[in-house]
């Protein structure tokens, strides 16, 4: 051993995570480059999409790992990913939902194998190019002078923060988490790029859903989910049947156009029912909600609000965080009332509580009340 703090630095051959490595290098960290093969779409000829592990992506990791002068190792995930990551993707739909693998993927795969890899390799923390920020509090109870309880806040570029996808982590995974650009825009970070003269500094960014060969996640469904797949009943809210389906996997909630019925006003898509296989279709003003109930919900802290609380919520990605009061619920749920009518509130998506900068935690969005 060389005295020097371990870090694992998830790499995955862009510009962000690169720069994290290089971060961790010039703080002086013993640092090591991790990869992970993830499962993808056969290709022709041969092999496995995945832009996440593409063989150009290992490349230019590599490469950066070279430059950096760090070890650098390539992992097999490809099962885990699978079963995870990619059935859930799968399942959620044929289920009448539409999920978010991009929470699973940090659930499951980053801050639990992904983490556990790192602390087989005797590193004490795991770095990720995420932007968001891990925020220790005073020390108080902690053993050895260490912080009792550490905070997920959000990154300081606003257009780049990712602590929603994060908020499933948990007191385990923040103690091992570090996040070396969520102190940075994301022009900052590829300055820091050309500074460090990484050849990955113009490299695109990378999208969602990875282990799509098209990014066409209706293609997607029809191959690897096809005979889950079944036409059904077009209904208004009080049953009067419109039309056919082909299979509720298809259609999004606030969708307007491609729903395949004629009508004297523009209908959009307000829900499903899943039960009797059933798209739900209505009116603008019969779009959207003002509750919602969501289930799985992890608290950050570690531990429920003994009480309602007031704090902002999103309820997507890029969605802005809306004032609400957020009352827990037995067996790890919680209800939520907004301030305001939200028009996209889509079970399986996300609702993530933040109190200012502050990450509390979040849970799956079960369903909205008219």
């Amino acid at each position: 051993m060389n005295g020097k703090v371990r870090v694992v630095a998830a790499m995955s051959g862009g510009v962000d995570s690169s720069v994290a490595a290089a971060l961790l290098v010039k703080q002086g960290y013993d640092v090591i480059g991790l990869m992970m093969r993830l499962w993808g779409e056969p290709e022709p000829g041969g092999g496995l999409h995945n832009r996440c592990c593409s063989p150009d992506s290992l490349a230019q990791a590599r490469r950066v790992a070279e430059m950096l002068d760090i070890p650098f190792y390539a992992i097999d995930a490809q099962q885990p990913f699978k079963n995870k990551i990619v059935d859930f993707f799968v399942d959620g739909y044929l289920s009448g939902v539409t999920p978010n693998p991009c929470l699973e993927c940090n659930r499951h795969i980053r801050w639990d194998f992904l983490l556990n890899k790192a602390l087989a390799l005797g590193a004490e923390y795991l770095a990720t190019g995420h932007y968001a920020r891990v925020r220790p509090l005073p020390v108080g109870s902690g053993a050895g002078g260490e912080p009792s309880s550490f905070q997920l806040l959000r990154a300081v570029d606003e257009k780049k923060d990712q602590a929603y996808v994060l908020s499933v982590m948990g007191q385990p995974q923040l103690r091992r988490a570090l996040f070396p650009i969520g102190g940075y825009t994301k022009a900052e970070v590829r300055a820091l790029a050309r500074e460090f003269d990484l050849p990955v500094a113009e490299r695109a960014e990378s999208q969602d859903l990875c282990f799509l060969a098209d990014n066409d996640y209706r293609r997607f469904l029809t191959q690897y989910a096809g005979d889950g797949l079944r036409p059904g009943p077009i209904i208004r809210r009080d049953g009067t049947v419109l039309g056919q389906h082909q299979g509720l996997p298809f259609y999004t909630i606030g969708q307007r156009k491609g729903i395949g019925v004629a009508a004297a006003e523009p209908l959009y898509v307000i829900g499903t029912q899943p039960a009797a296989n059933a798209l739900v279709v209505g009116t603008v003003e019969e779009l959207g909600s003002d509750r919602l109930t969501a289930g799985r919900v992890n608290w950050i802290s570690g531990s429920a609000p003994s009480a309602p609380v007031a704090a902002q919520v999103k309820i997507r990605y890029k969605a802005p965080p809306i004032q609400a009061t957020i009352t827990p619920l037995p067996g790890h749920r919680v209800a939520v009332n907004f301030a305001q009518r939200l028009r996209d509130i889509t079970p399986g998506q996300a609702a993530v509580v933040y109190d200012g900068e502050v990450c509390l935690g979040g849970g799956i969005i079960e369903r909205s009340s008219p």
